[in-house]
């Protein structure tokens, strides 16, 4: 085997040897890296990110606010759990940041969840709007998107190293990043696959449904979005939810087998949220 096609042949083997099915979708992914690690290093990055925020004061402190955020994120971690009963031992919380320009949230492994108040306030959200945004980050956990994302980092980084090693170039010792640092990274900062995203979307709709609010407003959420951001819709969301023009028609055309499970009578259950 010559020198330069081992990359590609390890490349190859790793593809193999990490293929799993996705929860709840059974979609393909490649999955290196644990979920108990992801959740693990998602922990630590999510201290990490809001030690910050906390020192400065803007963590929880708009009570009402807080109560809304999180009356509606019990009901949505609920349902979260009837899709994968071993959620139910996660620690979820989320943590509402107090930040009026930044239109963002994000739920890394084991449900560590955050939602920016600009969101909120500059977008003029509704409960059924707040349970779409936070339905899709759900979603994300449920998936194990993280882990998936950690798992493609990973890859890459063998890949590179294995082939500066035999190549004769320089190569960093480590095979990885830091955990935690990877963690902060996919879990906050670089867009989501769009199949990543379809999946959240189509898991999210439904999440909110079976928790009692309106999917009528899952397309009206990022019509609100992309009418708050412009054309190119830039904002902290957008850039790691990628938008494409058939992203509404495709959550439209959802809203029909979403309706019965928005309809039904029955009681819905909380999820008791740890403190952030």
């Amino acid at each position: 085997m010559k020198l330069t096609q081992a990359p590609l042949t390890l490349a190859v083997a790793i593809a193999i040897v990490g293929c799993q099915n996705a929860p709840v979708t059974g979609r393909n992914q490649l999955m290196l890296v644990p979920e108990s690690q992801a959740i693990a290093a998602s922990t630590d990055a999510y201290a990490q990110v809001l030690a910050p925020i906390r020192k400065a004061g803007k963590v929880d402190d708009d009570a009402a606010m807080k109560q809304r955020v999180d009356a509606i994120t019990s009901r949505l971690v609920a349902q979260a759990v009837k899709y994968r009963p071993e959620t139910a031992s996660w620690d979820w919380q989320v943590a509402v940041i107090d930040d009026p320009k930044t239109l963002n949230a994000w739920c890394m492994a084991g449900g560590k969840m955050a939602i920016y108040t600009g969101i909120i306030t500059q977008l003029s959200l509704t409960d059924d709007e707040i349970a779409q945004v936070m339905g899709h980050e759900i979603a994300h956990a449920l998936a194990k998107h993280s882990a998936e994302r950690m798992s493609t980092a990973m890859a890459s980084q063998v890949v590179l190293q294995v082939g500066a090693m035999l190549l004769g170039t320089s190569a960093s010792s480590q095979m990885a990043l830091q955990a935690a640092a990877v963690a902060t990274t996919v879990g906050v900062q670089l867009p989501n696959s769009r199949a990543q995203e379809s999946e959240a979307d189509r898991i999210g709709i439904e999440l909110a449904a079976r928790a009692g609010y309106d999917p009528h407003a899952a397309p009206r959420l990022w019509a609100k979005m992309l009418a708050a951001t412009g054309a190119e819709g830039k904002s902290d969301f957008l850039s790691t939810h990628p938008q494409n023009e058939k992203r509404q028609a495709a959550l439209e055309e959802l809203i029909v087998d979403m309706m019965p499970y928005y309809l039904d009578t029955s009681p819905r259950p909380t999820h008791p949220l740890a403190k952030a």
